[in-house]
């Protein structure tokens, strides 16, 4: 599979800035990152001495982004190591049932996403993440508890991400059901979904390994900050 070659997805949030979310990259030297409300993402093009000081350069005093690679800047600490897994699922592999009552997200909605997204992975959904991609939820008495959509977009590759459901509902098919409903969407459009998930997290890897995707590489981020 040419998905498990791509030398894009080393550098994922490099290649989505220069590639479909090029309106969403603030820099345009050798580092890039997404707005503070969008998604705490960052990348550089390599690891030259001007790439390091340009990401420095667009943090603030105290923020902090993730990162593909290892930050050299006397400026720049590292606050945690995330091993990510990529997979992506093949283009002929079976659809998971879309399910049913599945109903749009959008900018009107971003509290409530962000709210849901706290309970699994605080931090990462932002209130503009929506404009990454579509995303969809599920509503039980009116209460949105369970979410799925699109972040990082590579031309043909867009990445499933901000898939949870609220604790209280788990153990339904929720999820399984909305990312069959963005991959018959991805597939009626010729794209090719994958995503990345936290290593230690066995139980959403063996959730999708069961819905046919495929490991590609794991992918280490760092978290760091601007001390300075």
């Amino acid at each position: 599979m040419m998905e498990l070659t791509d030398t894009r997805f080393l550098n994922p949030v490099w290649h989505a800035l220069h590639g479909p979310h090029r309106h969403l990259a603030i820099g345009s030297g050798a580092a890039c990152r997404y707005p503070t409300d969008v998604a705490p993402f960052a990348a550089i093009e390599a690891g030259s001495a001007a790439a390091q000081r340009q990401l420095y350069a667009l943090l603030g005093i105290g923020e902090s982004v993730w990162v593909a690679g290892e930050p050299d800047h006397p400026g720049l600490r590292v606050e945690q190591e995330l091993d990510c897994v990529q997979m992506v699922l093949p283009r002929d592999a079976p659809l998971p049932p879309p399910a049913p009552d599945i109903v749009p997200l959008s900018g009107e909605n971003a509290a409530e996403m962000v709210a849901l997204t706290d309970v699994a992975f605080p931090g990462f959904f932002r209130p503009a993440t929506h404009r990454m991609g579509s995303y969809v939820g599920i509503r039980v008495d009116g209460r949105l508890v369970a979410m799925a959509g699109e972040r990082l977009r590579l031309e043909g590759y867009p990445e499933l991400s901000g898939i949870c459901t609220h604790p209280e509902h788990r153990g339904r098919g929720l999820a399984a059901g909305l990312i069959g409903h963005l991959i018959e969407a991805h597939r009626r459009a010729g794209l090719t979904s994958w995503l990345h998930v936290g290593a230690p997290n066995t139980r959403a890897i063996e959730l999708y390994g069961r819905l046919g995707f495929l490991r590609m590489r794991n992918l280490m981020l760092r978290r760091i900050s601007r001390i300075d």
